[in-house]
């Protein structure tokens, strides 16, 4: 039975809120409440409850919960295959029980059902994985069919089915959003047994590790815990390099967001290199790059003959990055064909090669990047709403260059040592009035745009420094920098020409005879324009 458009823009509508409140909850025991909460306002539940698997001792325990006292939570605790929620730690897979008064393996060990009729009582279980493994699960009590009138009407039976269909489809797709907090949520509890038995320093936080929200943490920000391959010092780049570190040494997909030119790139590699996946194989492949019918070749492989110059098997890149991690670079471009079968890869880790019917297994991480609104596309139609959630289990988004100025000089001096050793140049610096248009322009291309900037500067400085006459006309114009011009064409003469006699004193350390020199002037002449301009060329000196 198909789902009437407004249970879609409801069910689009909470998984939406699941989403903000991932992103935008630094505290992860309040992530889980939130969800909880959100899932009982949204999907008419009476409790809901996330447990979290203790690996030392193989007993799962409820750790957050809707519906339950604080006395009916400390009574949930399972051995693997005990009751329904035993039984999915176990085995992996959803359970089910229509009816919970029918169910005599139900175990309500909470005791929670008791003062209530269950007789209309629907109960799901579905698995929190990371990757393959089960840690935790997730589970709710929905009512179902008619309480006030126990005879089922014709019909009612299918639509009894399809609820739960639908309950179980959404609890999946949360359970696979909440993952990775759930990790986290088990790493820090083990991280507190450790402490426990001495293990680690007595002094140490069991989140201390996974909150980044104070000024002083930003502040005490290890250098070496930064990527190499990055760089930035500003507060939103530290806030990226945390979430890179949170994400890293785990499984878990990666959704890396920014607009087109900001780095994308260099965070997949970042968190490749800094996971337990770094000495295997980091496959990059761009979406928008190949027409659809190479790129399933591409990603998939084919099997020899299965089209016209198919003259042996190809491993595709899936195959290639086993045990490692691709990086999908613009996701959004891809066909709805081709979403289809990349869920697929991301639940059950399968595939089939063009033209062959083997399944193939494949152990990767997945890394996907997109300068669009997946969720406006989703409205539009263009992107699959299953894939989105699967994917969007940790968002990362890399802030665009206008939001990060104060790292715009060190990228400057980057490109300018990475451009002097490529073209045998000597640019030293740059200077004052070039610094300012670099500061004031709004960069909508971001680094890229900024790194093509220094490389044209660089060839074009004949003085090894970098003057502002050397940048693009785009940063040169009042429009682009926001700086409405004012004044006369003499006024902006002399502006010029102030810049130049400044720049002249600076290469010389203030020797007057030397800048008159270099700027073709007569001694008189340049002490005329000093005083004109009312510079102090003895400041200059060292």
């Amino acid at each position: 039975m198909k789902k009437p458009l407004t249970a879609q823009t409801n069910t689009i509508s909470l998984l939406a809120e699941v989403s903000r409140a991932l992103n935008n909850e630094e505290d992860i025991t309040m992530v889980l409440r939130n969800v909880l909460s959100i899932m009982s306002e949204h999907m008419n539940i009476i409790r809901g409850v996330i447990t979290i698997l203790n690996r030392d001792t193989t007993e799962t325990v409820i750790n957050e919960s809707f519906g339950l006292t604080e006395e009916e939570q400390a009574r949930g605790r399972y051995m693997p295959g005990e009751g329904i929620i035993g039984q999915v730690v176990k085995t992996g897979k959803s359970r089910v029980v229509p009816r919970i008064d029918e169910e005599p393996q139900f175990l309500d060990r909470t005791g929670s059902r008791n003062r209530i009729n269950t007789e209309h009582l629907c109960f799901a279980c579905v698995p929190i994985k990371a990757g393959r493994e089960v840690i935790g699960t997730l589970s709710a009590d929905q009512p179902v069919g008619n309480e006030e009138n126990p005879s089922e009407k014709p019909g009612e039976t299918q639509q009894n089915e399809s609820q739960i269909d639908d309950l179980v489809s959404t609890l999946s797709i949360i359970a696979s959003m909440i993952s990775q907090t759930v990790r986290i949520k088990q790493l820090a509890q083990e991280e507190v047994r450790d402490d426990l038995n001495g293990r680690y320093n007595e002094n140490k936080s069991p989140f201390s590790s996974y909150r980044s929200d104070t000024t002083e943490q930003d502040e005490q920000y290890d250098n070496a815990h930064r990527p190499d391959n990055i760089i930035g010092s500003s507060k939103a780049m530290i806030g990226a390099f945390r979430m890179i570190d949170k994400i890293a040494p785990t499984n878990a997909t990666a959704l890396i967001l920014g607009e087109s030119g900001v780095g994308k790139e260099l965070v997949a590699s970042a968190i490749h290199y800094k996971s337990h996946r770094s000495e295997k194989p980091f496959i990059k492949f761009n979406c928008a790059a190949l027409p659809e019918s190479i790129i399933e070749s591409e990603l998939f492989g084919h099997e020899k003959g299965s089209f016209t110059g198919a003259t042996n098997s190809r491993q595709g890149r899936f195959e290639l990055a086993d045990g490692g991690t691709i990086f999908l670079d613009e996701i959004g471009e891809l066909s709805l064909t081709i979403q289809a079968k990349l869920l697929r890869i991301l639940q059950e880790k399968e595939f089939e090669r063009v033209g062959g019917s083997k399944t193939l297994k494949t152990d990767m991480r997945v890394i996907a990047a997109t300068n669009r609104n997946l969720e406006e596309e989703i409205g539009k139609g263009n992107f699959r709403e299953d894939l989105y959630y699967r994917l969007n289990i940790f968002p990362i988004t890399v802030p665009p260059l206008r939001e990060r100025k104060a790292d715009i000089l060190l990228l400057a001096d980057y490109f300018v040592e990475k451009y002097n050793r490529l073209n045998f140049k000597g640019v030293r610096r740059i200077s004052t009035r070039a610094i300012d248009l670099f500061m004031r322009y709004h960069w909508p291309g971001n680094v890229r745009e900024l790194e093509n900037c220094i490389e044209r500067a660089v060839i074009l400085s004949e003085d090894n420094v970098i003057h502002g006459y050397h940048l693009p006309p785009t940063l040169q114009t009042a429009e682009s920098s926001g700086t409405p011009a004012t004044g006369s064409l003499q006024q902006r003469l002399d502006a010029m020409e102030h810049e130049m006699i400044i720049e002249a004193l600076k290469r010389t350390k203030g020797n007057m005879a030397k800048a008159s020199a270099q700027l073709g002037l007569t001694e008189r002449i340049m002490g005329l324009r000093v005083r004109k301009f009312g510079i102090d060329y003895r400041k200059y000196r060292p």
